[in-house]
């Protein structure tokens, strides 16, 4: 044992950067996966929690006054109802801010779709104007109990009592109205009611929502939602951090066990002698297999111990949304073994590779056998001839030639150095892209700056005249928004009339061409998946008791409603409806125009009669990926430093047995060092371009795919630039050869006792 620790320490000296830079690198891939599990966890249980323990509906159902919902409890599969409780559309301002609400009128709390309260309490029939809020909403209205509210246009003001959880689809500006509970007395002007059904059986959702609608007649029905849209909805952009990091985690410890594996077998090869002397003095093979295997398991257990340790400690201050979701994983209750098993996982995947490569050592005689005066493979090529006939120098293509001689050996090393180079030109893809919502946002569906919803105290001319007063509003596009019922009356898409074919809106199209004509209309890949239809194809859905036919003829980005929308212009749904009219307005501004101080200079124009949003953008919630981005770039660098010195330790070893022969034919010391700097410089060369030809359309794959998964659809990937690629290939080939240069030079140098030692 004595003996095993001291050889331990002997190499830890040896190699101390190394061994540093594998226990960082170690900490980052588990930091990484530790993340990627609590974003996974924090993207399901919260929502889950709140649904189990507000005993939550499966469906909701927006139906008319007039509809008679007792039919529903009666349902074959419907355990329980909620409701019907009284709805109505109206707008919330609070401190300058303004919010649509869907006011219901809930005499008692709910037992099915319980509100779980936060803060405050319920509400008390002895306030008649008290209300609670759903938790989102009222962030976004700054609100809390006590505060009082206006409701513009009607001079009515209303208390806050309460927040409260809900397990129901949650607030989105621009999209979907907040959630506000109320004494039925306070919804005066009922527009509807909605109604909750809980079922036995969660995966017959469908086939209930198809039953309900059957029963109530299609007319009946204005909107539905489900318990699997609103999980989707909490998981939202959670989940796709989960799979990022945990996509480049698991690439990053791939990359990590074929690095030490490398390493292990480059280090094995220069202490042959030392190995065969070991044996000789009695050590068995499985004692030398243990010497690299504990070795390189305690710099494993080093780094997986301290990341572990750091999640655990500091995971919750981590500025934003990370540390929000470190600090609700960790009270969850699989947080503890995830803690323990996600390190051990990596520890013994580690291990695993570094046992597979220690293995060689413990196959190595005990007596040394005498190296072969010229390896296989060591004869110059008919190319290299040719390039020195043409006087190309010297240490230029005998540094190709050393790169690329021994061709299992080589290739080994460049497919171990390109994975880490590979996944860097994914992870500045993935950067390129988040960018591109942010700098473009035009291509990627965001053609909009803002919107605006105009009150009954504005008719159409005036509100146009208000907005295209401003001297920053480029163009005022009139549109409305309802919900259609699609075939098979199992769900609820967003139906869009937006521009006329006078003055069309300007959607980003991924496939096939704008709609023009009458009946043509454009569709988001999640409605094109719900649908199971394509580009071409006609769909009939139905708006109240109207059906409605449409001809796709393409298919547009769409960051809104899961991708669920089908738009096509005003003129096509007036054809339909001769009496319908915009109940909305997207503004393109001029470049350069600020969003905010439209909207500000808007709603002050409106006199109370405009509600101004900004369109929602998913940058706003993928910023956190950015250092998410940054951080794995730096673990997949340490991890390709790794390599990178080990294929330069490799490099100057096998340069030792032919020192002599060099510098017999005339070569200075200066002239070998470039021999070794030209062998690291190419086989970098060699991993950068065949890290960036399959890194690029593979980012571009696995963005599309992610877009087409979230309903986005594809064609929102954005690579970097060619110039930026050649800087990065220029400065990982710059930074190999620079690396390669001291150890080159000193093994150049060497004594001629000393070379003629590592030749025999």
């Amino acid at each position: 044992m004595r003996a095993t620790l001291r050889w331990a320490h002997s190499d830890l000296r040896t190699h101390r950067g190394e061994a540093l830079f594998l226990v960082l690198a170690t900490a980052g891939i588990v930091v990484s996966l530790l993340l990627a599990t609590a974003l996974f966890g924090y993207a399901t249980n919260p929502w889950q929690r709140v649904f189990t323990q507000a005993h939550g509906a499966h469906v909701w159902l927006h139906t008319g006054s007039a509809a008679d919902t007792g039919k529903l409890r009666a349902l074959d599969g419907v355990e329980s109802v909620a409701g019907p409780y009284p709805t109505a559309a109206t707008t919330l301002a609070s401190q300058g801010t303004r919010a649509s609400v869907e006011l219901r009128g809930t005499p008692d709390r709910p037992a099915v779709g319980r509100p779980l309260l936060t803060a405050g309490h319920w509400l008390d029939p002895a306030n008649p104007d008290g209300v609670v809020l759903e938790t989102r909403l009222a962030r976004a209205l700054l609100a809390a109990p006590g505060d009082t509210l206006a409701l513009p246009g009607t001079g009515r003001t209303v208390t806050v009592l309460g927040v409260a959880d809900s397990a129901e689809p949650r607030y989105r500006p621009g999209e979907r109205p907040g959630l506000v509970w109320a004494q039925p007395s306070a919804v005066r002007d009922p527009g509807g009611q909605v109604i909750g059904l809980r079922l036995t059986d969660p995966d017959d959702t469908d086939y209930a929502v198809q039953r309900a609608v059957t029963v109530l007649g299609a007319g009946a029905v204005g909107e539905v939602s489900t318990w699997k849209q609103a999980r989707a909805e909490a998981q939202g952009d959670n989940r796709l951090l989960g799979q990022v990091l945990g996509l480049f985690g698991l690439g990053a410890l791939v990359a990590a066990g074929l690095a030490v594996h490398g390493a292990i077998g480059t280090r094995i090869r220069g202490h042959l002698r030392d190995i065969s002397v070991l044996k000789a003095i009695g050590f068995t093979p499985g004692q030398v297999v243990r010497v690299f295997l504990l070795q390189h398991l305690a710099y494993a257990l080093l780094g997986a111990v301290a990341a572990a340790a750091l999640v655990q400690v500091l995971g919750r201050r981590i500025p934003g949304r990370l540390g929000d979701t470190v600090g609700v994983w960790q009270g969850l209750p699989g947080h503890t073994v995830a803690l323990v098993v996600v390190p051990v996982g990596a520890v013994l995947f580690i291990g695993a590779t570094t046992g597979l490569a220690a293995w060689r050592a413990g196959r190595v005689p005990p007596v040394p056998v005498p190296r072969p005066a010229a390896p296989l493979g060591g004869r110059l090529s008919e190319v290299a001839r040719r390039a020195l006939g043409l006087r190309l120098p010297p240490a230029l293509v005998l540094g190709w030639h050393r790169a690329f001689t021994r061709r299992p050996r080589s290739l080994a090393t460049v497919a171990r150095l390109t994975l880490p180079l590979l996944l860097i030109v994914v992870a500045m893809s993935a950067w390129t892209t988040i960018d591109r919502f942010d700098s473009r946002p035009e291509q990627i569906g965001l053609p909009t700056a803002l919107t605006v919803h105009a009150d009954s105290g504005l008719t159409d001319r005036d509100t146009r005249a208000v907005l295209e007063r401003d001297p920053q509003v480029a163009a005022a596009y009139p549109g409305v928004e309802v919900a259609a019922l699609v075939p098979g009356q199992t769900a609820t898409i967003a139906l869009r009339g937006l521009g006329t074919r006078q003055e069309p809106y300007p959607y980003a199209l991924a496939e096939g061409r704008p709609a023009q004509g009458r009946d043509e209309a454009v569709a988001g890949q999640g409605l094109l998946d719900l649908l199971d239809v394509r580009v071409g194809d006609w769909v009939r859905m139905t708006v109240g008791d109207q059906p409605q036919i449409l001809h796709i003829v393409g298919r547009s980005i769409e960051p809104e409603n899961a991708g669920r929308v089908i738009s096509t212009s005003l003129d096509t749904l007036r054809e339909n409806d001769p009496g319908l009219g915009p109940t909305l307005y997207e503004l393109r501004l001029h470049p350069g125009a600020d969003p905010n101080r439209v909207a500000d200079r808007l709603t002050e124009a409106g006199r109370g009669h405009l509600d101004v949003n900004a369109a929602p953008n998913p940058a706003e919630g993928l910023s956190p990926l950015r250092g998410v981005v940054v951080g794995l770039i730096a673990v997949l660098a340490l991890i390709g430093l790794i390599e990178l010195l080990t294929a330069i330790g490799g490099t100057v070893r096998d340069s030792e047995r032919d020192l002599l022969a060099l510098k017999a034919i005339g070569l200075s010391p200066r002239q070998i060092t470039a021999i070794t700097v030209t062998s690291t410089a190419c086989t970098a060369l060699a991993a950068v371009g065949i890290g960036t030809a399959l890194g690029a359309p593979l980012a571009n794959w696995l963005i599309d795919a992610q877009g087409r998964w979230s309903g986005i659809g594809a064609g929102i990937a954005q690579g970097p630039s060619t110039a930026f690629l050649l800087l990065f290939g220029m400065a990982a080939v710059l930074g190999a050869a620079a690396l390669a240069t001291v150890p080159a030079s000193r093994a150049a140098r060497r004594r001629l006792a000393d070379t003629l030692t590592a030749v025999t």
